[in-house]
């Protein structure tokens, strides 16, 4: 009988929110997961016969589970999210998920890669191997741009604008923004694609897509992911590293410069500045071990 109901929400996240296949498969996933309690509870309760006190002990169900406050706190957003929905779609006359509170949470700041250790997972790749001009590209990029990485793996030939500086980037709703890109950054692209891009055989649909695979489809995130793992064991960086580090490093070595958080926000895509301002707080904790490190008070 929920069938139809996520059926309508599926189409709602795709054509309203315009949200992207994977946060639309989370989104679901989140319900799914209440359906699946529904089940076992032996209810087969209906959105409309679903109160506040089922949906606190399906919350109390996945942390039982072992669920971090972190992941129910993403569960909590997407039931709101869908009863949010039934609201609209007059499915029900009130939500019960307004009162449903979230885990409180502790703030944990991410690894930053220091711009030495940027390098030397850059100088770690083998540029004798035939994708190691592709992934000094993706790295390049990936600190010039600080861009997500599955904005990286969407970049677009058609949308790169080299001789101006920029690139153009589809974030998250299918959002555009322009991008400023380094010299080095646009030197490493150009050579991947006119010394090495230029010999894989591309797959059809592929063909405006930079960032290839060796079989000329395009790279998945959790490719990237294991790139940017195995230079990180070679360059001996013992921190917890993935794609994202380079967009946080990005981020946080422009605060420490002093870059403005308005522009850092649009360069990073954030749609609320109360995103960006993270890298106010890793900037403090760089202030407060820079004290420690020479003011004699400190010591």
């Amino acid at each position: 009988m929920w069938e139809a109901y996520k059926k309508g929400y599926k189409a709602f996240l795709q054509l309203e929110k315009s949200l992207s296949d994977n946060s639309v498969e989370a989104y679901l996933h989140d319900i799914e997961k209440l359906t699946s309690w529904i089940q076992q509870t032996d209810q087969l309760k209906t959105p409309q016969q679903i109160d506040l006190k089922d949906l606190e002990n399906f919350i109390k169900w996945i942390s039982e589970l072992g669920m971090t406050a972190g992941s129910q706190a993403r569960i909590i957003s997407g039931l709101r999210s869908f009863f949010k929905y039934c609201l609209q779609e007059q499915i029900i006359t009130t939500s019960p998920a307004t009162l449903l509170e979230s885990p409180k949470l502790k703030r944990s700041l991410p690894d930053v890669l220091s711009f030495e250790e940027i390098s030397s997972m850059i100088h770690a790749i083998d540029l004798s191997k035939s994708e190691g001009g592709r992934n000094k590209a993706i790295l390049e990029t990936l600190y010039s741009c600080g861009l997500r990485v599955s904005e990286a793996v969407n970049l677009r030939i058609s949308c790169l604008h080299l001789d101006l500086g920029f690139i153009k980037v589809i974030g998250k709703g299918d959002k555009e923004r322009l991008i400023p890109i380094g010299t080095d950054a646009a030197k490493y692209i150009e050579i991947y694609r006119n010394d090495c891009r230029v010999h894989i055989p591309i797959k059809p649909g592929n063909e405006d897509i930079l960032f290839l695979n060796r079989r000329g489809g395009k790279l998945s995130r959790v490719m990237i992911f294991l790139i940017i793992k195995e230079l990180a064991r070679l360059a001996d960086i013992q921190k917890i590293i993935s794609p994202h580090t380079f967009r946080h490093s990005f981020a946080t070595h422009l605060v420490e410069g002093g870059a403005d958080l308005r522009a850092v926000q649009e360069m990073l895509g954030h749609e609320s500045i109360t995103t960006t301002e993270i890298y106010t707080h890793l900037d403090r904790e760089y202030l407060r071990s820079t004290l420690q490190q020479f003011h004699p008070a400190f010591k």
